[in-house]
């Protein structure tokens, strides 16, 4: 990976974009493609990059990834200072007490840390018993309500205090890689399309979506704005390479071996084939799984939205989904990249996607 692209990927991870609070992430993404595409905002927040493509009978397609990350909100604040919390989309209660946390004011970052009782107070009947959200806090060092609310508000985002770290060889870990990771390839995307001495024979819409880890919200209402003929959604996806995680779930994904092309009802078999074919054309590593049903990503809203499009998934293998030391390879981004470009310069028609 080129130093300015690593440097706009460790950019992505570090801006807080908890759903509903993207701003900060879709402000790094926006002006990372502003100077090779152009550029608009919706009222929801979704980031657009656009380039125009040339031929008569060119689809328009969608890449879309999705820039918010999982979080916590500020719901109360107790007498003695103490921050009870929400979740923002699936947050494990397992690994929360104990861990440092960034909540973000309007008056700046503040460091917090999850607080809990120690080992030592706790009856050893209660020692595997799993603390619920609503009954654990953060502690931001406050000595009361009053200096709480001097800084804090009910409703402010809080992150966890994790950014990108490198591991052995090019493996990464940070929170937040679900689904900054999509974003970052659809930037990518946008970028070596612009870079191509000849216009492809597409309409690229490049999007970096929001709130999906609430409901598809971004993906609905972008999908719905560009209409496009076909779409591929840049999701991450569960590694089974790690010891305890079983393949009979997912399948066979390992780090560094490519990213996922799953089939299924929700992808359209034509471009799933260009896809593959794609990649054996040009020695880029990939790997399969099957998804029986509706996926839970954009790829799902955007395949129905209006009437129907042309849907496929690009995945990441992830490990440790939905914690802060989410861990992917570099490699499976680069190869991602590589990929729906290749895909995107042999697109025919928009009708070539009908399957018969």
């Amino acid at each position: 990976m080129r130093d300015a692209s690593f440097e706009f990927l460790q950019q992505l991870l570090a801006a807080p974009s908890p759903s509903g609070y993207e701003q900060p992430a879709q402000r790094v993404f926006r002006s990372y493609i502003e100077p090779f595409c152009q550029v608009a905002t919706d009222v929801m927040g979704n980031v657009f990059g656009m380039i125009q493509g040339e031929g008569k009978t060119r689809p328009r397609v969608m890449v879309v990834g999705h820039s918010d990350e999982i979080g916590l909100q500020v719901r109360y604040l107790d007498d003695n200072g103490f921050i009870y919390f929400s979740a923002i989309g699936g947050v494990d209660p397992h690994i929360t007490p104990g861990m440092r946390v960034h909540v973000h004011t309007s008056r700046g970052r503040l460091n917090g840390v999850i607080g809990k009782r120690p080992i030592h107070l706790i009856e050893p009947k209660e020692r595997d018993t799993v603390i619920k959200l609503d009954a654990q806090y953060i502690d931001i060092g406050a000595a009361s309500k009053k200096e709480a609310q001097e800084w804090v508000r009910v409703g402010d985002p809080i992150t966890f205090a994790s950014s990108l770290e490198c591991l052995f060889g090019d493996r990464v870990s940070s929170r937040g890689l679900d689904d900054k990771a999509g974003s970052f390839v659809v930037a990518e995307v946008l970028r070596r399309v612009a870079e191509l001495p000849d216009r492809l024979p597409v309409d690229l819409y490049g999007v970096s979506s929001v709130q999906e880890e609430v409901g598809l919200r971004g993906g609905t209402t972008s999908s719905y704005s560009v209409n496009p003929d076909v779409g591929i959604c840049v999701e991450v996806d569960f590694a089974t390479d790690q010891p305890d995680v079983d393949k009979k779930h997912n399948g066979e994904v390992g780090l560094g071996k490519g990213p996922i092309l799953p089939r299924g009802a929700n992808i359209n078999p034509v471009l799933f084939d260009l896809l593959s074919d794609t990649a054996t054309a040009n020695n880029i590593a990939v790997q399969y799984t099957g998804i029986a049903r509706a996926t839970g990503t954009d790829a799902n809203v955007m395949q129905i939205s209006r009437g129907g499009v042309a849907t496929a998934l690009v995945k990441l293998p992830l490990r440790y989904m939905h914690t802060p030391v989410e861990t992917m390879s570099l490699s499976d981004l680069d190869n991602a990249v590589e990929l729906i470009v290749a895909s995107l310069g042999r697109m025919g028609s928009k009708d070539a996607f009908i399957p018969m």
